[in-house]
């Protein structure tokens, strides 16, 4: 008897002893996540040899052999032991020659009016007689500017957003709260389309605002998934125009009806259109090609035979934003920052995996491209996926992380952390009990929060699997002044704390591979 209780005390302990060397395993290999390695792969992505790497073009192709050479020397698995690449096929693109002429002023692109290539189909030349006001070009059951008016093959000019009452109720929710008429331009255009609208003319309230924030894409072109160039012919054909441009198509003759067509609308919810001669030249000509592109891909298999088919992906893009004639987009914190953590992170469980202590569950670190383009890579892989998704447990997302923004001036140990509890509070909560036991820096929800007008959550590679009902967390330091500049370059990336927030990242991981039970969906609200 006494010998069975030695023997049980001793299987204790043994147990008690591996519990706790993994528990250690995780700081040792932590640990190993330090400044110098993140700011040497940082200054080679970020490099000016690696031209800004713009998807498709040679600064990308460059920066996904070094990564995969990163990956080959950690012995993470290529796909199909044959190669890291997934290609991908992107439709470009590019504005070749696009002109506005009200009367007889020609305005300028991306000062006056801007539009997006990818949405509109091709017009050598267009001249126009006629507009019709169509108030905010909405047609729904409780709101119509469409009732009664034959639009086919007209233009129309629309405001943006949607009609409220004096105390902001929408007649279309009847709350204060937007409508998807507001949330979402496709309705607008889908609908204009529908109707047989041949051009939608927006009046943009901010031009300023709006060119600065989507001035990549409209000025070096747009790219979409597909193998051929095909005209997306869901849409009418549509252009953004200040005020100063709406004012004169509208002209002296028609403004004060158009005045009191608006306010009637924005006073009593009812849709008053109206009918107005003007003088128009529009053109929209397009370059349009096929560029092919690269995610990275390097898999760890887990160790235990009942868990090692659940996958994590671990994700970064690496992609920027390229060159602009000779300046160079070099990209350090947006996102060599991410990529470089990750290949410190794949390293430190690289090197515990040779010692004797890798994860359990599988872990696939994925490095994307096409972000900057509409998050495309992503896209691609949660849509042709290397490794189900049906086992892929998190999404593990690295945006950004070596900057301090105007928020944290005074204290750079933060992060941004989004989308955590969205799919899983178990997520959230590990993610938290990580920070708490090892690197105890300020953790910011401020950009979680579903009403965040910045939309943070919508806008990194983790929406493309937690869109797929995957939970995933989304580490994001801030914007700051040299966001999408030729001035975000690797001399100004805070290491320490990149290094602070990498570690971070790998404990949160290192619980999610290791711990017995497998994190689970447990919120189901409607986004």
């Amino acid at each position: 008897m006494k010998k069975i209780q030695l023997l049980i005390i001793l299987l204790i302990a043994s147990i008690s002893i591996i519990v706790a060397q993994e528990q250690d395993s995780s700081a040792i290999y932590a640990n190993t996540i330090i400044p110098g390695d993140i700011q040497k792969h940082l200054y080679t992505l970020a490099s000016d040899e690696m031209e800004g790497r713009e998807t498709g073009q040679q600064g990308q192709k460059l920066a996904a052999e070094y990564i995969a050479g990163e990956f080959k020397k950690l012995d993470l698995s290529p796909i199909n032991e044959e190669t890291y690449f997934q290609k991908i096929n992107f439709a470009y693109n590019r504005w070749e020659n696009i002109s506005l002429k009200v009367k007889d002023e020609y305005y300028r692109y991306m000062w006056d009016f801007y539009a997006f290539p990818s949405s509109n189909k091709n017009v050598e030349l267009l001249n126009i007689d006629e507009v019709v006001f169509l108030g905010y070009g909405i047609d729904d059951e409780k709101y119509s500017d469409y009732n009664g008016v034959d639009v086919k093959g007209k233009t129309i000019i629309i405001y943006q957003g949607e009609p409220l009452s004096k105390d902001s109720i929408s007649y279309i929710t009847g709350e204060k709260k937007y409508s998807d008429w507001a949330l979402d331009w496709r309705k607008k255009l889908e609908t204009a389309k529908r109707k047989g609208v041949e051009l939608v003319l927006f009046i943009e309230p901010d031009i300023n605002e709006r060119v600065s924030r989507y001035r990549d894409r409209l000025l070096n072109g747009q790219m979409t998934k597909g193998t051929e160039v095909v005209d997306d012919d869901n849409y009418a054909n549509s252009i953004y125009i200040s005020r100063k441009i709406a004012k004169e198509i509208i002209g002296n003759k028609f403004y004060k009806k158009f005045i009191k067509s608006r306010d009637k609308i924005r006073a009593k919810g009812i849709s008053k259109n109206l009918s107005m001669s003007t003088q128009l030249e529009v053109s929209l000509e397009k370059e349009q090609k096929i560029i092919e592109g690269e995610n990275v891909l390097g898999f760890m298999e887990g160790k235990d035979p009942t868990l090692k088919d659940d996958i994590i992906v671990v994700s970064a893009h690496y992609d920027h934003l390229g060159k602009r004639g000779e300046a160079i987009y070099n990209g350090a914190d947006d996102n060599g920052s991410g990529t470089s953590t990750v290949l410190e992170i794949a390293e430190a469980f690289s090197i515990a995996k040779k010692e004797g202590f890798g994860p359990r569950r599988s872990i696939l670190f994925l490095l994307v491209s096409g972000e900057e383009k509409g998050l495309l890579g992503s896209e691609y892989y949660a849509d042709y996926p290397i490794y189900s998704l049906e086992n892929t447990i998190a999404n593990v997302n690295v945006d950004m992380i070596g900057r301090t923004d105007k928020n944290h001036e005074d204290n750079p140990n933060y992060i941004y952390v989004i989308g955590a509890d969205r799919l899983s509070t178990e997520l959230h909560d590990i993610n938290e009990y990580a920070n708490r036991t090892y690197t105890q820096i300020e953790l910011d929800y401020t950009f979680n929060e579903r009403d965040d007008p910045n939309r943070f959550y919508y806008r990194s590679d983790h929406y493309n699997f937690a869109k797929n009902g995957i939970p995933s967390i989304f580490y994001f330091s801030g914007v700051h002044d040299d966001y999408h500049m030729v001035t975000d370059t690797a001399e100004k990336i805070n290491y320490e704390k990149t290094t602070i927030i990498g570690k971070l990242i790998f404990h949160t991981i290192w619980q999610l591979a290791n711990q017995d039970k497998t994190i689970e969906v447990n919120v189901f609200e409607e986004e």
